[in-house]
């Protein structure tokens, strides 16, 4: 059987295409709305350090809820075929109507890798990532770019 999509299978077909579909990754249905600000990345990486990222998540509906905040990491310099943006981590908030909570998330340098089918090895190169949200609500999501200075994976 030969699978000759690659690694654009599922969000990351529809993401390359630039295809919306009825039901994205993650969507759920809920009582309220969201709002998303404040999204922080830190603006340089070093070889083997964390990146934090962090955004606030708004409860502006009337009642109470839960929302799945998705992080997803794009590679603005990539020498390979990427997906325009990956799937990095996901975290849930509860939040009363009117409440704001804070979402962080940490990013190793295996979150910021990719494979390298010719070196069959995962390589972080030094290069610009972008981190956002995947918009699943109309409004604002909030992205944040980061200068990474990692050097060549092992």
């Amino acid at each position: 059987m030969n699978y000759g999509e690659g690694i654009f299978v599922g969000y990351r077909y529809y993401d390359k295409r630039d295809v919306t579909p009825l039901f994205p990754f993650g969507y759920g249905l809920s009582y309220t709305t969201f709002g998303y600000s404040g999204l922080k990345v830190a603006k340089k990486v070093k070889a083997g350090k964390m990146v934090e990222v962090s955004l606030t998540v708004t409860n502006t509906g009337k009642l109470a809820g839960k929302e799945v905040v998705q992080l997803y990491v794009s590679d603005l310099s990539s020498s390979l075929p990427r997906p325009p943006k990956e799937l990095k981590g996901f975290a849930k908030v509860a939040l009363e109507p009117g409440e704001a909570g804070t979402v962080a998330f940490t990013l190793d340098e295996r979150a910021l890798s990719f494979y390298d089918p010719h070196k069959k090895a995962w390589v972080a190169r030094a290069g610009r990532i972008r981190s956002a949200g995947r918009e699943l609500e109309p409004g604002y999501q909030g992205e944040g770019e980061v200068h990474a200075g990692i050097k060549q994976g092992k």
